[in-house]
């Protein structure tokens, strides 16, 4: 089983160096109910988040005001120069009498951080491939909380149901194959790989919009795999930032706890029972040009020469205590924090 694994990591890691990806895993800085981008001051915010990054994380980070570089004092990623935030909703498993835990995360394959996430920096696919990086204060947002239908959900955003936690066989690329939009209908051995991909192409000019999205857009011809050109109105090739959330749901296999009408029991800690309202939250932090030379440098995997790399026990060590306080639901909740029954859908 370990031998397996090895491979499976190995595997990983040689197509990541392939294709030069910058692939790398950030522990879990908090479980909190705050959200700096869509409720800036508001404590405790609508709903749970997992989040990662530097600890300089709050209920208000506005742009001309934080620069996570300078206010952050440590950082759960493993490149020590990336003060970045990333962050998405929880995952809840709820049991037959209607009490809710929450589904852990575990590090994925190749990487030594603590639950957390693993985050992709791409470049391109292509030789020649180009991108600018981020600008101070540069954040945005991808998927909607409240949709519920499959057909609004955007591209790259999907679920994988893993056989074994060696992910053996290999799925292939992320949103094919047997991925879905919505959450995974039956027991999966390796738990869920959750992943969230943002658009790759910038107006070239606000670094940032009301709605956290206007200002970013997908290229308007082919894809970004295909090196499609960006839109007239967002001419700027950024780079394909990418989340890949590790869920562990093999404590809750047994079907004998599921809904007795047989529906599959795990729910969004904002009450979403289909999957379809995924999303993911992204805050730029990186140090000075530390991203830009990645980018020029065609950086791979978690351990690149122009890059600063902490020790992996260094980033789990970089944690925030909550600022909303309550139960996260290690242990079994009457409700989502925050939500009531009528708040499910």
């Amino acid at each position: 089983m370990m031998l397996k694994a090895l491979v499976s990591a190995l595997a990983a890691g040689q197509l990541v160096a392939a294709q030069e990806l910058m692939r790398f895993g950030c522990s879990q800085l908090t479980i909190d109910r705050i959200d700096p981008l869509v409720n800036p001051g508001q404590l405790p915010s609508q709903h749970m988040h997992q989040v990662i990054g530097g600890n300089s994380f709050n209920i208000s980070m506005r742009p001309g005001d934080h620069d996570p570089p300078t206010t952050s004092t440590c950082t759960s990623c493993t490149y020590s120069e990336d003060f970045s935030n990333y962050w998405t909703g929880n995952v809840y498993f709820r049991a037959k009498n209607g009490s809710f835990k929450r589904v852990p995360q575990v590090a994925n394959l190749g990487l030594g951080v603590k639950g957390g996430m693993t985050v992709y920096y791409i470049r391109g696919y292509q030789a020649s491939a180009k991108v600018t990086a981020f600008k101070p204060g540069f954040r945005m947002l991808v998927g909607d909380p409240g949709n519920r239908k499959a057909s609004a959900v955007p591209s790259g955003l999907c679920f994988r149901c893993e056989t074994n936690m060696q992910q053996n066989p290999f799925g292939g690329a992320p949103c094919t194959g047997a991925d879905t939009k919505a959450f995974p209908t039956k027991p999966c051995g390796g738990g869920w790989r959750v992943t969230v991909t943002f658009p790759s192409c910038w107006d070239g000019k606000n670094t940032d919009t009301p709605d956290h999205k206007a200002h970013v857009a997908y290229p308007a011809t082919g894809t970004f795999e295909s090196g499609g050109a960006c839109p007239s109105t967002h001419p700027v090739k950024i780079p394909q930032i990418m989340y890949e959330i590790m869920f562990d749901t093999r404590q809750f296999n047994n079907k004998e706890d599921w809904p007795a009408d047989g529906s599959q029991p795990f729910y969004w800690s904002f009450g979403d029972k289909t999957g379809y309202g995924i999303h993911g939250d992204y805050l730029f932090g990186w140090k000075g040009d530390a991203l830009q030379k990645a980018m020029d440098n065609k950086c791979s995997g978690d351990n690149c020469k122009p890059l600063q790399r902490q020790a992996d026990a260094k980033a789990v060590s970089c944690t925030k205590g909550q600022m909303a306080h309550e139960d996260i639901g290690d242990d079994w909740l009457k409700d989502l924090p925050g939500m009531d029954a009528s708040m499910y859908n």
